[in-house]
């Protein structure tokens, strides 16, 4: 044993000071280096296997993916709601058919969403004329949610009770796949407010057409009143404001080719809308024309035609 402490004594200093700390500070930096440091492998910087660029976003990825579960929580907790809101109405309002309750709910979304996209494009802005395809904020992002929950919800019942036919169950289609690209890129959020607010403006008076014609009142002058208000409405933000909004964001070099896609078919949608509108304002005005028609004859027939005071 003392034979072999001489030997160790007769090393030189350097070799005693390899053995007894290990690897010298040089090889350590040069594994450090290996390992953990960024290298340079076919002239693309590579971290712990992957390319830097990639090291680099891992961060923001984690971001993402935790903000996108929580807005599928949020949609899913919206969907609730509403499907809490429409059982509840069942419920309390059982004399009634499962499609007048499903029209309350119905309404009930119209008017939150105009008020809230009408708030979010006249007094919180941006301006979605001038500023398309700019960052979702907070508020956008709570409207689409609480939009996107009703839209799932109303789909659902249409297909199941077959109430709707394709040209509406597209638009619901389309309305729920924009919302949800919309807040997966989290931009743009504002035009998808314009739209909602677009589309929800003529929906309470649709649904008080609806409810009028359930209660016998359509055919008097409050069903004529709703018509018009609904046909001048549609055809002003829909066909006119909509052409202007879609316009603006074309030109505009900010949203996503497939926003723009999706804003091409949304207002291709509305025309196919209109067609079925003027079909609808034409039997209208025919029918008025009958009743006036009529009307002459009656008074012809009783002898007040022609009568001066």
């Amino acid at each position: 044993m003392h034979q072999v402490g001489h030997e160790w004594l007769d090393q030189p200093e350097h070799q005693r000071r390899s053995k007894q700390s290990g690897p010298s500070f040089v090889n350590r930096m040069d594994a450090e280096i290996a390992a953990n440091v960024i290298s340079v492998s076919a002239g693309k910087p590579t971290c712990g296997g992957q390319t830097y660029s990639a090291c680099k976003r891992r961060p923001h990825v984690h971001h993402q993916d935790g903000k996108m579960a929580l807005l599928v929580v949020c949609a899913l907790f919206t969907l609730s709601c509403w499907v809490s809101f429409y059982f509840v109405l069942c419920n309390v309002n059982g004399r009634r058919s499962y499609e007048w309750n499903c029209r309350l709910v119905t309404l009930v979304h119209g008017i939150l969403a105009v008020c809230i996209t009408a708030y979010i494009g006249y007094v919180d802005g941006p301006w979605p004329f001038t500023y398309p395809g700019t960052k979702n904020t907070p508020l956008q992002i709570s409207a689409l949610v609480l939009s996107l929950g009703y839209f799932i919800f109303d789909m659902a019942w249409c297909v199941y009770f077959r109430t709707e036919g394709p040209v509406m169950l597209a638009h619901h289609t389309m309305s729920i796949l924009g919302i949800l690209l919309t807040l997966w890129l989290g931009e743009s959020g504002i035009e998808s407010c314009a739209v909602l607010f677009g589309s929800e403006i003529t929906n309470p008076l649709l649904q008080a057409r609806w409810f009028l014609k359930q209660t016998g009142r359509y055919g008097t002058w409050l069903g004529d009143v709703v018509d018009v208000l609904f046909v001048l409405l549609f055809v002003t933000m829909r066909i006119f404001v909509g052409g202007t909004m879609l316009y603006c964001e074309l030109i505009s070099p900010r949203p996503r080719f497939f926003i723009k896609c999706g804003g091409v078919a949304m207002y291709a949608l509305s025309w196919v809308f209109m067609v079925d509108i003027v079909r609808f304002a034409t039997r209208k005005r025919k029918g008025w024309q009958r009743q006036k028609d009529g009307l002459k004859e009656s008074l012809t027939a009783n002898g007040h035609e022609g009568k001066r005071d």
